[in-house]
């Protein structure tokens, strides 16, 4: 997480009731035709009401979790976000008093860092939830979809909706990508598509037998409350199962299994659609 601001930068933007030019901000209006300074003017910043419906369908339910993750998404297209913008500052000065000063300070993105060293970009449904989180962070809104587009220019590949919230909901790459395009997105552990791609991959080693997709463990996660979510969760997202031929000595097992994961690994297509893979041997 960004650092906090210095204290005379969070107390100069606290107390900042006047524009460059001396004009108080009390008493004005720039919302309307004649000011419109972005496409959300009148928004109160509470939540968005298909948002919050499909974050609380997730609560208590754990046998259609692609049903929940997907209508989270589906929401998601649509809905209004608040980015956390901070002020770094960029350039100091000594005064001649011999006092370091900060004479610049340049306004940035928050980016968190996940259990795995992967950067996440956190992203709130409300004022509030953001002011709460860290109270000197600017609240810029901006449609989710725009918000997966600047997670994938700041290098981020997860999203974190509501931080520090009662209920915290993780997006992993693919869903991240697929927002940011605006196109349709299915969790890899539904998709017939990837398990067509794994089964001829599976088919091109007689010691697999079979191979299954189903969710990770990660995929759950809890809200604060102790309530299951299904959907959100930051671990693992797939899980294979994988079936070999009986009679492989320990060697010949590590070997056939380090083989099938490095040609997953080496298919595009396989890479795009995971986000994270838990493999496990069946007997």
């Amino acid at each position: 997480m960004s650092r906090e601001l210095p204290a005379h930068i969070a107390a100069a933007l606290a107390g900042n009731h006047t524009d460059s030019a001396g004009q108080a901000w009390a008493g004005r209006d720039l919302s309307g035709p004649q000011n419109p300074l972005h496409a959300f003017d009148d928004d109160d910043g509470a939540p968005d009401q298909a948002l919050t419906a499909a974050l609380t369908g997730l609560r208590g339910v754990t046998d259609e979790l692609g049903a929940g993750e997907r209508a989270v998404l589906a929401a998601l297209t649509t809905a209004r976000v608040f980015i956390p913008i901070v002020a770094e500052v960029s350039r100091q000065a000594r005064t001649d008093a011999g006092l370091e000063a900060d004479t610049e300070a340049d306004m940035s993105l928050v980016t968190l860092s996940a259990p795995d060293g992967r950067k996440a970009l956190p992203v709130f449904s409300s004022t509030a939830a953001l002011q709460q989180w860290h109270p000197a962070a600017r609240p810029v809104a901006a449609y989710a979809a725009r918000a997966a587009l600047a997670a994938v220019s700041e290098g981020a590949e997860l999203l974190v909706l509501d931080p520090g919230e009662a209920m915290t909901f993780v997006l992993r790459r693919p869903a991240v990508w697929a927002l940011a395009q605006q196109r349709d997105w299915t969790p890899s552990y539904e998709d017939p598509a990837l398990a067509g791609l794994i089964g001829v991959v599976a088919q091109e080693d007689p010691a697999v037998l079979s191979v299954g997709l189903r969710p990770a463990a990660g995929v759950l996660t809890r809200a604060a409350d102790g309530t299951i979510v299904s959907g959100g969760g930051p671990g693992p997202e797939l899980r294979l199962d994988l079936r070999l031929r009986a009679g492989l000595t320990p060697e010949a097992v590590a070997d056939v299994v380090a083989s099938f994961r490095s040609k997953l690994l080496g298919l595009p297509e396989f890479v795009e659609r995971v986000d994270s893979l838990d493999l496990k041997l069946l007997r």
